[in-house]
């Protein structure tokens, strides 16, 4: 799938439903789910079934806007997933920049630089 946006170290993609395992371990980890749910990892079922199906339905809803999967530009590896998308029950043009990162990837400027193009709405 091409990519939505590069930046100098990160690629940001739509999700696809073969990222199933990605979100998986990225919501395993309790301490990137501290002060989401208090640590409660979230279950495969709920990722399945729930959250990246929810995922996959904003790219029709809110064209260019949504949930993008980053990973590493050169070695591809998963970090997480920015989003730009209207906040629950918010008017469409109010839209809100949210991410989420493998542990791995925090202190390293991962956040700043993925947010910055986020704020430019990528093309469908």
């Amino acid at each position: 799938m091409p990519s939505i946006l590069e930046t100098e170290r990160l690629v940001l993609r739509r999700f696809t439903e073969g990222d199933v395992d990605v979100l998986v371990e990225l919501d395993s980890d309790p301490s990137v789910m501290r002060f989401i749910t208090g640590g409660r990892v979230t279950p495969r079922s709920e990722i399945e079934d729930e959250i990246l199906p929810a995922f996959l339905r904003h790219y029709a809803r809110w064209p260019g806007w949504g949930f993008f999967a980053a990973e590493e530009r050169v070695s591809a590896t998963f970090l997480g997933w920015f989003h730009l998308r209207p906040g629950d029950g918010d008017p469409d043009d109010e839209v809100e920049l949210g991410y989420r990162l493998r542990k791995e990837a925090w202190g390293k400027g991962y956040a700043t630089e993925g947010a910055r193009p986020s704020l430019i709405t990528p093309s469908a």
